[in-house]
């Protein structure tokens, strides 16, 4: 049986490894006495340390912070600012997240902050493993090559974390970062990284196996979806709009060859991607691990416990609720086929302003049975647990009437811990559907519509299963019973392949972006979609135009292109950067 890798180890060894020398944060000021020491230069050391490194990929290991303001799936950067869903709660909980989601983007906003912090945190982590390794003369040549794989992976991607959010970051490699001169870590911003983070993917590439003995750690099919990642991140100009068909090229022959020849498959059920007890399946190339368990919940999944539904048996904390308009996307035609360009015209009801056992009058328009693995609504079981209400909802005249439900642990995996917010279920962030949809836009870009067409269908199909759709549940007389009604599904759902050919490159661009943001949603991947296709200004307008009539604080919203694609550089990175008297990071033009 393959050992699960945790996000964090609880061995004495890893501790003290973690303690001694991985609270280097990047332009943070660390007290003396804390550096990796010779003590640390051997196997043992080494491993401790990056499993340090690894401790770290989840996002949540800031010390006196709010973790959550790091955590990998970016639910605040990616979804919250984005048409996926309103920051959620009340008004007056977390106003930085308000800030961020009206786009009144401050480089003093502490969650971009600690989000700069967490990332490069992690880069000084695989640094120092880099480093220490080259002093460590009892590793074996097979093993240090491993370690170097493993490192660079993780560097890569937490740098690519980076490139993300800020656009204008440094890069540090392990030639420049030592850990005992604070210095070091002072490198300018102004050159473009994604030739450092794309290498980093490649040396790991190279090494790595296609198969680990320890789930969690990267294969090589985890490190070559990366480096196809970084890829469709440059394949568009992202002022225009306009294809780099070079690029996507390059990013064909990786996509291409882990569809043809991976040993990965979809799951049977769309659901099945966001089950505890379906973890590390056959659709997954790389998960973010967590665990739980009665005696610790050191390393549960905790970046999403402000992201539960505000009643029992979680009771906390109502944000992160999803949109009207994203609700709306999953309508159907008649036919199955999604609106691509008139799903927001009539809204899908909502139980606003009703209480739980108020009458209602479900929708019973054709809907993708997507939409009720990922949106809470009412009358609809609740993964497992109860019928949506909205008694769900800590308000819903100021964040609407829905709740997120893909993190959401099932019901025989919850309470094992003190929390009942925390889980161990595992953050999807590389998957095969992911690799098939990239494949597709690809193949539109390239002039291959049927090709695009093909794949398309395949995630289509999959979702198109029955066995996958939620049953229709009956309220009881009492709040939290329910009867399941064998063999009926919980709405109407509808939904089919594309059976006709795609002649249209406009239209088959349009499908398969709808495609992605359906598959996707609510997984802290939306807004960074919109910016690497370059159409987030016009998306973002428009659906703030629309949402303003239900949700009244974004009357005053605007998103403005060249501006508010990127967030702005931390002001205290800026401040504790400086060298010889002036900083050495600067930050965006757009923010000056």
């Amino acid at each position: 049986m393959k050992r699960i890798y945790f996000k964090l180890a609880t061995a004495a060894l890893v501790m003290g490894a973690m303690t001694t020398s991985c609270q280097e944060e990047f332009l943070e000021t660390v007290p003396q006495g804390q550096f990796s020491t010779v003590g640390l230069e051997n196997a043992q050391g080494v491993e401790g340390l990056l499993l340090g490194a690894y401790a770290m990929i989840d996002g949540y290991g800031l010390d006196g912070q709010s973790g959550w303001n790091g955590t990998i799936d970016n639910w605040v950067y990616g979804g919250v600012v984005s048409d996926d869903a309103y920051k959620g709660t009340d008004a007056g909980d977390q106003p930085e997240q308000s800030f961020l989601e009206t786009f009144d983007f401050q480089p003093t906003n502490l969650h971009l902050r600690n989000k700069w912090r967490a990332v490069y945190k992690g880069v000084a982590r695989t640094n120092d493993v880099l480093n220490t390794l080259k002093e460590a003369e009892d590793v074996s040549d097979a093993r240090r090559t491993q370690i170097i794989a493993e490192a660079r992976f993780l560097r890569g991607f937490f740098h690519m974390e980076a490139r993300k959010m800020w656009e204008r970051v440094p890069y540090i490699d392990d030639e420049t970062f030592v850990l005992s001169d604070l210095e070091s870590s002072k490198v300018p911003n102004d050159s473009e990284i994604w030739p450092d983070i794309e290498a980093d993917f490649e040396a790991a590439m190279e090494v790595l196996p296609e198969v680990q003995s320890e789930v969690g750690r990267p294969t090589k099919w985890a490190a070559q979806a990366f480096l196809a990642k970084a890829k469709m991140f440059q394949g568009w100009d992202q002022s225009t709009g306009v294809a780099n068909t070079a690029v996507l090229q390059e990013a064909k022959t990786l996509l291409d060859d882990i569809v043809n020849n991976g040993p990965f498959a979809l799951t049977p059920t769309f659901e099945e991607n966001f089950l505890v007890g379906r973890r590390n399946n056959e659709e997954s190339i790389f998960e973010i691990q967590f665990s739980i368990s009665s005696a610790t919940t050191a390393a549960a999944n905790e970046g999403t416990t402000l992201n539960y539904p505000y009643t029992d048996p979680w009771g906390c904390c109502g944000f992160y609720q999803p949109t009207q308009n994203l609700v709306n996307a999953y309508k159907t035609s008649p036919e199955g086929l999604p609106l691509l360009d008139t799903f927001n015209e009539e809204d899908v009801p909502n139980d606003q302003g009703l209480a739980w056992n108020d009458p209602f009058d479900p929708y019973e328009g054709p809907l993708d049975p997507r939409l009720d693995h990922t949106v809470g609504r009412r009358d609809i079981l609740y993964k497992g647990y109860k019928i949506h209400g909205s008694d769900f909802i800590r308000d819903q005249n100021y964040a609407g009437p829905y709740s997120p439900k893909k993190h959401v642990a099932e019901p025989e995996f919850f309470g094992i811990g003190a929390n009942p917010r925390l889980s161990a279920n595992n953050y999807r962030i590389m998957r095969l559907g992911m690799v098939i949809l990239w494949l597709a836009e690809v193949e539109v870009e390239l002039g291959n519509l049927e090709r695009a067409r093909e794949l398309v269908n395949m995630i289509r199909e999959r979702a198109a299963n029955p066995a996958g759709f939620v049953p229709r549940a009956v309220q009881g007389a009492e709040r939290n019973d329910f009867t399941i009604v064998e063999g009926e599904p919980a709405a109407n759902y509808v939904i089919s392949t594309y059976d006709q050919p795609w002649t249209d490159q406009d239209v088959a661009r349009k499908a398969v972006r709808m495609e992605t943001r359906l598959e996707f949603a609510m997984e802290g991947h939306r807004f960074f979609d919109l910016q690497r296709w370059g159409i987030a200004a016009e998306t973002m307008n428009e659906y703030l135009d629309e949402e303003a009539t239900k949700r009244t604080y974004l009357s005053n919203a605007s998103f403005e292109k060249g501006v508010h694609e990127y967030f702005p550089v931390p002001l205290e990175a800026i401040e504790r950067s400086f060298r010889d008297g002036s900083p050495t990071l600067t930050q965006d033009p757009a923010f000056d």
